[in-house]
């Protein structure tokens, strides 16, 4: 996909970012975990990879990585529906494992919310395996963490 680069995410993406995870319809939280205060906070601790891809200055895809010291996840991975389909997708996600891949980390995981069957079949394209046997408890100490 030519002129299309995969940089860090700058806060100065912030706003673009929100944006493309509304108009993909991925729940997010600019008041809890995903404004930008918590959001550079959890940069600086340095357990994440958030990624861009940008085409013509334009943010056109995102995939945020968070590792807990043995496992890394794929969270919130978008692209804008006129760059699917052209690999930009794999290319975001590539580029965490590798990230994690540096970093020692051997396993690498994803939660994908039961109506997304477009991303199952995607990260199952990429080789990740569906794990039927688990069910997936929250917390929070807020509701809009």
């Amino acid at each position: 996909m030519s002129g299309v680069t995969i940089r860090e995410f700058g806060m100065s993406d912030h706003e673009a970012v929100l944006q493309l995870w509304q108009e993909a319809g991925i729940p997010s939280r600019p008041e809890g975990r995903d404004g930008r205060e918590r959001l550079e906070r959890e940069l600086a601790r340095g357990a994440a990879v958030f990624l861009v891809a940008e085409d013509s200055g334009s943010v056109v895809g995102a995939v945020l990585g968070t590792h807990d010291g043995r496992k890394g996840w794929v969270n919130r991975l978008v692209v804008a529906p006129d760059h699917r389909g052209r690999g930009l997708a794999r290319r975001l996600v590539q580029n965490v494992e590798d990230a994690w891949a540096a970093r020692g980390i051997e396993i690498v995981t994803c939660l994908i919310e039961t109506p997304n069957a477009g991303s199952m079949r995607f990260f199952e394209s990429m080789g990740y395996v569906r794990a039927d046997d688990i069910v997936y408890y929250s917390k929070r100490q807020r509701p809009e963490s």
